[in-house]
């Protein structure tokens, strides 16, 4: 059966619109065909994902025709008359791979003002900015309409299959751990802000909610208040407010949850006096996020009372089951929860008490990329089922390297992309883009896995960023090395009752031999020849043979452990958030060479420990 045009690029939502009355009032029945009709959609469209594809890719192209970008490579064709299969053909053939580089002077110009076309023919008004965590510096990407509609209909679809597991009553409330961040004017009059404040402002945030109506507990004031710590008290004191009706909880990364709750155990005594007197603490400076919260809660003593000596009781069981105590009826909670946020899911499984984890869906600024579709799975085998009509997807086949690493340059040995149709199970791929808001042939950076079809469309596990790694030598450890080697070490700290809150590392070449120095924040007492402890076990656990051979010959120092002091990692967070990121989009970096970063953890050092591993090989 052809693909016809409506299909491919229809937006998910507008699918329903057959069976919502024209004034927009969905009754029951209406909601059950929206979720059936979304799930329908995709079913269709993922068993037919790789001519989708194809004819995405067309479409992407004829749209542009003509954009500077393109005229070097496709100029001498006419593209406007080709089919869909031959000019895929040509458009991987021709036109290059790129990054973020190739673009910056095209993206400069829109944002001074240039409003020629320079990468689309449609005109970009907005730029999003990247969170930096991973370059150590921020991005402009292009953001348009397109952009907030694929936001739109990934979470209504991942809503439609979560349903299907865990449903939730109509109506109810979702306590929402978001946070936009300031916006402002380029030189030529562009908005510039994060992805996600773009899209908590966009019409389509107001759609969302309607059509899976289920209801953020904080008003737009809060979450676009620009402070996080006061947006953190009002969305914490506003979700008890309307704890019988948290349905379930979220936030864009987990971090941003665990955070909140962190901040719950040394604030809950003030939203306590808060909620009882139905006043609002003097820390909320805002008088907009003031009279928001106002505007909404009143004196409730009783509550306060009960709220009161649960805990109580929790603080004697250092928070264990916070959430199912305070919020009895949550379902579930719901975050990106692989990557550099798994270290956070130990933390997270302590405040929920078996509530299940449900991992959110895979993307980054430039694309949403797929969907959980197996919600009932724990993160840590969470996998993202592609959906092909959101940008075009290639896939560049990774092989590591197993033998001759002395001159491995990279961490990976790459082949020449191919399209989502030919990858494999079990195989490694980088993602390659091409986007409607302008990008061609964009290497993403992410490493993933093919764990599996659904239908004819992949099935990604997130592994790793690309090439964020550690070296010193010849020595190539990933951020998934790094996070099983801190796991490793920080069991020790378990025996101990002692907690690991959050770390990152650093190698450090400045003297010879380098060597790795891991950053650890800890909650509560321990002993030094149990932090020693730590540190070898974690030398000892890089598999890596580089790794091990450069540590047998010393021609790569001893890992050296540094403990910070409590609270250093919040301020490397402000001093993201100083620098124009968001709260629900920072991540902290798993690997740095950010000076104003080392600056804060070595002031920030308070103990420094070095490997004795490998001690008996060295001379």
């Amino acid at each position: 059966m052809p693909l016809h045009q409506p299909t491919l690029m229809e937006p998910v939502l507008s699918i329903s619109n057959n069976n919502s009355n024209s004034n927009g009032n969905d009754n029951d029945n209406d909601n059950v065909n929206s979720d059936y009709d979304v799930i329908g959609w995709f079913e269709d469209v993922s068993q037919k994902a790789g001519s989708v594809q194809t004819q995405l890719l067309c479409q992407i192209l004829k749209q542009n025709y003509g954009v500077e970008y393109l005229k070097k490579w496709l100029g001498n064709y006419n593209i406007l008359e080709m089919d869909a299969c031959a000019l895929e053909s040509l458009y991987t053939s021709v036109v290059p791979l790129s990054s973020h580089v190739d673009f910056e002077p095209f993206i400069q110009r829109i944002a001074d003002g240039d409003t020629s076309p320079l990468i689309t023919q449609q005109p970009i008004t907005t730029l999003s900015l990247s969170s930096g965590t991973t370059e150590g510096r921020q991005k402009f990407v292009p953001f348009t309409r397109h952009s907030a509609q694929t936001t739109l209909q990934i979470f209504t679809l991942a809503a439609a299959y979560r349903s299907r597991v865990y449903p939730i009553r109509e109506g109810g409330r979702i306590l929402e751990f978001i946070y936009s961040s300031n916006r402002f004017k380029t030189k030529g009059g562009l908005t510039v802000g994060t992805a996600t404040t773009h899209y908590y402002a966009s019409e389509e945030f107001k759609i969302k909610q309607h059509k899976t109506k289920s209801f953020t507990c904080s008003p737009e004031d809060v979450i676009s208040g620009g402070d996080y710590k006061q947006s953190t008290y009002c969305h914490l004191i506003l979700g008890l407010f309307f704890s019988d009706q948290v349905e379930f909880i979220t936030s864009a990364f987990v971090y941003s949850m665990v955070q909140a709750f962190r901040s719950f155990e040394e604030l809950w005594r003030e939203i306590c006096n808060d909620i009882r007197d139905g006043t609002l603490s003097s820390r909320i400076k805002s008088t907009k996020m003031r009279r928001a919260v106002l505007d909404i809660i009143s004196p409730n003593p009783n509550f306060a009372s009960k709220l009161e000596a649960a805990c109580k009781e929790l603080e004697e069981v250092d928070w264990f089951g916070l959430i199912p105590k305070l919020w009895p009826n949550a379902k579930y909670l719901y975050s990106i929860m692989t990557g550099s946020m798994q270290p956070y899911l130990k933390k997270l499984r302590h405040y929920a008490n078996g509530l299940p984890l449900v991992s959110a869906d895979y993307g980054s600024t430039e694309s949403w990329i797929g969907f959980n579709v197996d919600p009932s799975l724990p993160p840590e085998d969470g996998t993202f089922a592609v959906v092909p009509t959101f940008s075009y997807f290639e896939f560049i086949p990774l092989h590591r390297h197993k033998q001759d690493f002395s001159s491995v340059a990279d961490d990976f040995m790459e082949d020449k992309p191919i399209p989502l149709s030919q990858i494999k199970v079990g195989q490694e791929y980088e993602i390659v883009l091409t986007t409607f808001t302008g990008l061609y042939r964009y290497r993403l950076g992410d490493v993933v896995e093919v764990a599996g079809f659904h239908n004819g469309t992949p099935k990604l596990n997130f592994v790793c960023r690309r090439k964020l790694i550690l070296t010193v030598n010849i020595d190539k450890n990933t951020e998934k090395d790094l996070q099983f080697v801190v796991e490793k070490g920080s069991q020790l700290l378990n025996k101990a009752k002692t907690e690991l809150v959050d770390f990152t590392s650093y190698a450090d070449v400045t003297n010879q031999p380098g060597h790795y120095v891991i950053y650890w924040e800890i909650k509560g007492e321990v002993e030094d020849k149990v932090l020693d402890e730590c540190c070898r076990e974690m030398d000892i656990s890089f598999a890596d043979q580089g790794y091990v051979v450069s540590r047998k010959t010393n021609s790569i120092g001893p890992l050296e452990l540094c403990i910070v002091e409590r609270g250093t990692f919040k301020k490397i967070l402000d001093n993201f958030i100083a620098n124009g990121a968001a709260l629900s989009q920072f991540k902290t970096p798993r690997c740095t060479n950010n000076h104003d970063l080392l600056k804060i953890l070595n002031t920030c050092t308070t103990k420094k420990f070095l490997s004795t591993a490998y001690s008996s090989n060295q001379q």
